[in-house]
């Protein structure tokens, strides 16, 4: 192949590259732009959340922000190392360690959804007889059916392991396969070999017509998926952008980006795919978090 004909190819490789995927900011290129970087859970971006809410907060603001989609564990670490202004996750546990070991200045609810299990049709562990979302993860090892992990210390990552230890089981053979992965390559890995799986509803939601991966258990209290705003402390690094962390966090906790999140996903779905909960304004969540949690 000529030179030419490999730089036209690149170009049209280049072209068909997704919006979202284009989007995506690395640390260190984006620091020197005075774009404000947001790391934050794969469900925010597979869900399509994110290609709603982020040109709003651009045109509103004024400013630019790129977002790193990972799991929230990786989330944490960029904002523990300076490597982000502000994070949108979902691991409640881990941000509660962040906020206590001083790496964050200000954490605020922003809104909720639920986790669901979801596995193949003919549910062949059994798990739709199951009283307790624990007792159908016992099922799905029990009867070594197969399941896909993300294993990626994400806070849906978090939540599976926590409920394989409150049920008793150490999950490992061959039935257990982990992907490493997002929430949405891993429900199409779990739908191409007929596995159950763990995630949050709004990324299920948005990919449910493409896989054939029905819901088997949900409704349960454990599963409630709460998602909070971080702004970084600015000690953790000597470029990281505070007023634009802090924009952010007012802005996804402002009415206008409220009523967004209320109305996502209901022209497609006929529902919503988060219900927002600033500060827990609609009351529904089992604790109140205080208006602003400052650094210990």
């Amino acid at each position: 192949m000529s030179v030419c004909s490999l730089l036209a190819a690149l170009a049209l490789l280049l072209a068909a590259v997704p919006a979202a995927v284009a989007r995506q900011a690395t640390p260190a290129a984006e620091r020197e732009t005075g774009v404000i970087l947001l790391a934050t859970t794969t469900s925010t971006q597979d869900s399509g959340l994110l290609d709603e809410l982020l040109p709003l907060f651009e045109e509103r603001s004024g400013r630019s922000i790129a977002p790193i989609s990972v799991g929230s564990g990786a989330a944490l670490e960029l904002g523990e190392r300076g490597e982000a202004d502000v994070l949108l996750v979902h691991s409640p546990a881990a941000e509660e360690a962040f906020m206590a070991a001083g790496f964050g200045t200000e954490r605020r609810t922003v809104m909720f959804n639920d986790f669901v299990l979801v596995g193949p049709a003919e549910d062949p562990a059994g798990v739709g007889a199951a009283t307790t979302i624990e007792a159908a993860m016992a099922a799905i090892a029990n009867g070594a059916a197969p399941f896909v992990s993300r294993g990626d210390d994400s806070g849906t990552n978090a939540l599976e392991l926590r409920l394989w230890e409150e049920a008793g089981i150490e999950p490992g053979g061959a039935w257990y396969t982990e992907s490493g992965t997002g929430m949405g390559e891993t429900l199409q890995i779990a739908a191409e070999r007929r596995a159950y799986t763990l995630t949050d509803r709004g990324t299920w939601l948005s990919l449910a017509d493409r896989l054939d991966l029905p819901i088997v258990r949900e409704g349960d209290p454990a599963l409630l998926n709460v998602y909070h705003v971080i702004a970084v402390n600015p000690a953790n690094g000597r470029n990281i952008d505070e007023a634009g962390g802090q924009a952010f966090l007012a802005f996804v906790l402002s009415p206008e980006a409220q009523v967004l999140i209320a109305e996502f996903g209901t022209d497609r779905f006929g529902e919503p795919l988060f219900t927002p909960c600033a500060d827990n304004a609609c009351g529904a969540l089992p604790t109140a978090d205080p208006a602003a949690t400052p650094a210990a």
